[in-house]
């Protein structure tokens, strides 16, 4: 199923100013358009919509030691609740957290990259409240974290 998110704000870098009413259209793990949320609406009328407040962006890419947790899945949540869908492999070496960062579809890495948002490109997205603090966090097209 195609899901339409959109936010009032929408940034396809974290360089880039962010435009208006934007909205990402993913289909399965993968974004298939990019564009204002109206115009995509138009083209994909059955596409499931989620609105979100505030930015609207692509997922952190986070290079250093995870948070600690008591549990491996709890510290892949951490990053989730901070917007991030990839790491560096090199920090998760441990077999039991790099366990746990593949079945959750954590992107593991082998050197930094900046996040983009892209048609084609995996669908790892967050959402960002004007605080600074992250909203939602969509890994590989799936719904992984959300606040309260």
């Amino acid at each position: 199923m195609r899901t339409l998110h959109a936010a009032p704000l929408l940034r396809r870098t974290l360089d880039e100013e962010p435009t208006r009413d934007g909205a990402v259209l993913v289909d399965g793990d993968r974004i298939a358009a990019l564009g204002s949320l109206d115009e995509l609406v138009r083209a994909y009328p059955q596409a499931r919509v989620r609105r979100w407040a505030g930015t609207l962006g692509p997922a952190l890419v986070h290079d250093g030691p995870l948070p600690p947790a008591p549990t491996p899945r709890e510290r892949v949540h951490a990053l989730f609740r901070l917007g991030v869908g990839a790491v560096l492999a090199a920090q998760v070496t441990d077999p039991e957290l790099r366990a746990a960062a593949v079945r959750n579809g954590v992107a593991l890495l082998g050197s930094p990259r900046p996040p983009a948002l892209a048609p084609d490109g995996r669908a790892d997205l967050a959402v960002f409240a004007a605080d600074g603090g992250c909203l939602a966090t969509v890994v590989a097209g799936r719904l992984v974290h959300r606040r309260a």
